[in-house]
């Protein structure tokens, strides 16, 4: 469901050929063998990978990481509920076909959808596909659109009430990713500490629980040729609470133009003719009729989160979790301390 697939005519690692091919043919009887598996790189949490048979069809699998893994984030039943009671809602994602928790099948449970072809864009380059201004305008407004779409669904409605408790989301967040922070950590670094303290102790007040996805950005989207959202992907971060924090990871995740970059490449967005982010966010508070007067808290709540996340990923990567560790791993470990700074800057901002 991803760019950029590496395989082979050999099931990649991750894969048990015979385990999964097996699985789809009870499981999906319009495939037909033999199957061609690729791994999709790109991501840095579980692992995607396209499954296509002899009729040149595909789909899209998707598993947790190789090796150890903390059990909750990588919850493949979790996320393959998310993704099926959401398809028949407003909100774009990839058709769920099937879930294996059968971990004799492919040493790990897995979930099957539809594939679905579009651009992503990760950067700059991937702008390119839109090159009229127009166009990435309509782009991000539709980003906006999409997270105001998510947060309407009632999740009593569609099946998901019990996804995660409903009250104290914030107060959730920072406990469970506290913990995290002390599971995968590779060093100290006070400022994780210093603002989880800061931030528990003026927790803003919540209105009712919405879905969050918990990972909301412009490349976790596939868009059609037209620019339109055809699939919201990576709901591996799923659960019930404050909608706001969403709206601050998504603003994390959408810099400035000239604003010095706390990320990993450039991010589209930086590309002529996308909305600013006051723009966007302005986008979401018009169509979605919620205050926003406390999202500075909400950005350092973000920063701070996604420290912490890619914090972990440096910890799987340098345990060999997605295979060959590259030499610029340890970009992750500075990028891990300047996300901790700005957690601590916004947070300032807030108060």
């Amino acid at each position: 469901m991803e760019d950029e697939p590496t395989g082979s005519a050999d099931a990649p690692e991750g894969i048990d050929r015979a385990g999964v091919e097996g699985w789809f043919a009870a499981n999906v009887p319009a495939a037909e063998p033999p199957l061609r598996f690729e791994r999709i790189s790109g991501g840095h949490s579980n692992l995607t990978y396209r499954v296509s048979d002899a009729a040149g069809r595909s789909w899209a699998l998707r598993r947790p990481p190789l090796g150890k893994r903390l059990g909750s984030a990588h919850d493949m039943a979790r996320e393959h509920k998310v993704v099926s009671a959401l398809g028949p809602t407003p909100v774009p994602v990839a058709p769920a076909l099937g879930l294996c928790e059968d971990e004799s099948v492919n040493d790990a449970p897995f979930y099957v959808m539809e594939f679905v072809e579009g651009p992503i864009l990760r950067g700059l380059a991937e702008a390119d596909a839109f090159p009229d201004e127009a166009d990435r305008r309509a782009i991000g407004e539709r980003v906006a659109d999409t997270l105001v779409a998510i947060h309407a669904v009632d999740p009593d409605a569609v099946g998901l009430g019990d996804l995660g408790r409903k009250e104290d989301y914030v107060a959730r967040q920072l406990r469970r990713w506290h913990g995290q922070w002390e599971k995968s950590k590779t060093r100290e670094l006070s400022a994780i500490d210093d603002v989880h303290e800061r931030l528990s102790a003026r927790i803003p007040e919540q209105g009712p629980a919405t879905i969050v996805h918990g990972d909301y950005r412009l490349d976790n989207m596939i868009l059609s040729p037209a620019g339109e959202v055809a699939a919201v992907v990576d709901w591996e971060l799923c659960t019930l609470g404050d909608p706001l924090a969403d709206v601050g990871l998504l603003m994390v995740y959408w810099p400035e133009r000239g604003e010095e970059m706390i990320a990993l490449g450039q991010p589209a967005n930086l590309a002529p003719g996308f909305p600013t982010r006051d723009e966007l966010k302005a986008r979401y508070a018009e169509r979605s009729g919620r205050d926003l007067s406390q999202l500075d808290f909400f950005i350092a709540l973000g920063y701070w989160k996604l420290a912490i996340i890619l914090e972990g990923v440096y910890a799987r990567y340098a345990a060999g979790a997605y295979g060959r560790v590259d030499e610029g791993i340890q970009q992750f470990a500075r990028l891990v301390e300047r996300l901790a700074e700005a957690a601590d800057e916004a947070e300032r901002r807030s108060g």
